[in-house]
């Protein structure tokens, strides 16, 4: 079993910045890759970031491209996700995923319980 649990939420204002963090615990955390999702009220989850096992490959939608950044730290069992230039249209509350290198949330078998991002305008 996985354990993830995200931090680094809150409210900031449109252009502002913000990282998320995922600290993984359970089985161990390098053989692995994971993702950041998020979801807005009345749409569907969608695909934020992806980082390989390594962290050598790292994927993102062209959404966000440019302005996040998805990093991983193998020694404190924790993934991140820096998001720089926010939009409103970023809120969201952000869930941190593992087992998967992929766009579709469920190639990932294991979740958190989501911490959500308001950009005000």
């Amino acid at each position: 079993q996985v354990q993830l649990v995200e931090s680094g939420g809150g409210l900031v204002q449109a252009g502002g910045s913000l990282r998320l963090s995922c600290a993984a615990s359970g089985r161990t955390f390098t053989s692995y890759g994971m993702g950041w999702f998020r979801q807005a009220p009345g749409k569907e989850r969608g695909f934020v970031a992806a980082i390989s096992w390594s962290g050598g490959s790292t994927y993102y939608p062209d959404s966000v491209k440019g302005r996040f950044t998805i990093s991983r730290d193998k020694f404190k069992n924790t993934v991140y996700l820096q998001m720089n230039s926010l939009k409103p249209e970023d809120t969201a509350l952000y869930y941190c995923a593992a087992d998967a290198v992929s766009k579709y949330p469920d190639d990932y078998h294991y979740w958190g319980q989501g911490t959500q991002v308001t950009v005000s305008s």
